[in-house]
């Protein structure tokens, strides 16, 4: 049973800061409890049954297109409207805090969505926002699946911002896993997959707003 209000583990949160700092990227094993992992993972499963995932796209507003042989997965925002995805999103509030306290960045919201990546499908490699014109700061990702195997393949690969050819790790998208790195310099890419991967990616914003223009969260 999910807890009412699942705690982010004091160590975990620090160990996982101090990752971040030191290198720019982090991964944390059993960051996020089991029970609350299956429910997000139930709950992505039966999203991907009624249909209710859309293929995702590269780039945003006006520059936004569908690149099938850039990004394979299909999403769904997170939206509050299930319990486990506001204890997921509670979790993600916690770790906000801590980064604005410890590394005085002004994190002003977090997005998030679920990704379904079907077996064969990919993510070419890329950082997820553009020096200068950042208001995503810190990306961060959750896998959801259980028992992956050694084969499934789906990985996630980190490079050197210094030199984005050398691979730094790679990291199994085994549920429970959490990632955390900086969205303007850290390059990764999804590896393919054999097996129907699933995880939520999120993104800590700085408000972007300019001249009373609202600089919408997607």
């Amino acid at each position: 049973m999910i807890s009412d209000s699942p705690l982010l583990d004091p160590p975990g949160l620090t160990s996982l800061v101090d990752g971040l700092v030191e290198h720019g990227w982090c991964v944390a094993e059993g960051f996020i409890d089991p029970a609350l992992c299956l429910a997000l993972q139930r709950e992505l499963t039966d999203l991907a049954a009624r249909d209710a995932l859309r293929a995702a796209g590269i780039g945003r507003g006006e520059a936004h297109e569908l690149r099938r042989d850039i990004r394979g997965d299909a999403i769904h925002w997170l939206n509050r409207a299930s319990l486990p995805q506001r204890q997921y999103l509670s979790a993600m509030d916690t770790l906000q805090h801590a980064l604005n306290i410890e590394l005085y960045l002004g994190l002003f919201e977090f997005e998030a969505h679920f990704a379904h990546y079907p077996p064969g499908s990919f993510y070419q490699k890329h950082v997820d926002s553009f020096r200068g014109r950042a208001n995503r700061v810190v990306s961060t990702v959750l896998y959801l699946n259980s028992d992956w195997p050694d084969d499934g393949g789906g990985e996630m690969a980190i490079f050197d911002p210094a030199k984005p050819e050398r691979e730094l790790t790679r990291i199994r998208p085994e549920a429970g896993t959490f990632v955390c790195f900086l969205s303007e310099t850290v390059p990764h890419e999804v590896l393919p997959t054999r097996l129907p991967r699933a995880s939520i990616a999120g993104w800590f914003r700085r408000n972007a707003s300019l001249n009373g223009l609202v600089d919408p969260a997607r």
